[in-house]
């Protein structure tokens, strides 16, 4: 017998509802952004993560593999084939490091380095594509960092 202040363990757990997931919402959203980037990134000649390996080294050149993949959340192993590509398409180069030829320092050629004021455009361009403001856009933001570093300690 279950009194009504007592949760009933025969009861059928209910059912999980696709839009009433977060995981869904992230992804959905993540697919909505990935097609604008695509778009916008064309006329670049990059994809989404050749982007995301140039916002790096825009922001500070001649960084190891290592470096790039912490910044990235990336392991070599998913990035070395990605940096081979932007290597052929001559958007950096990757040399062995002289003090240690284990590590790989990946470095913007001038064509790479001369894309950073095209890529300027995309910002504003993003933020008008999201319908935000741009304080939304920053505290959502803020609100998805701390949500990626929550995830992130749960794992470990």
């Amino acid at each position: 017998m279950n009194t009504k202040n007592q949760p009933d363990d025969t009861a059928p757990a209910a059912v999980p509802q696709l839009d009433g997931q977060l995981c869904f919402a992230l992804y959905s959203t993540s697919l909505a952004m990935s097609k604008i980037y695509r778009k916008l990134l064309r006329g670049l000649g990059l994809t989404y993560s050749q982007y995301l390996v140039m916002m790096v080294l825009w922001e500070k050149n001649e960084l190891t593999v290592s470096e790039v993949g912490e910044r990235l959340f990336l392991d070599s192993a998913t990035l070395t084939p990605l940096l081979k590509r932007m290597e052929q398409a001559e958007l950096l180069t990757r040399t062995r490091a002289a003090s240690d030829e284990r590590q790989v320092i990946i470095t913007l050629t001038p064509r790479g380095d001369a894309l950073r004021h095209e890529a300027a455009k995309l910002p504003p361009a993003i933020l008008q594509a999201t319908k935000c403001t741009l304080d939304e856009v920053v505290g959502m933001k803020q609100q998805l960092d701390a949500l990626r570093a929550g995830l992130m300690a749960s794992s470990n």
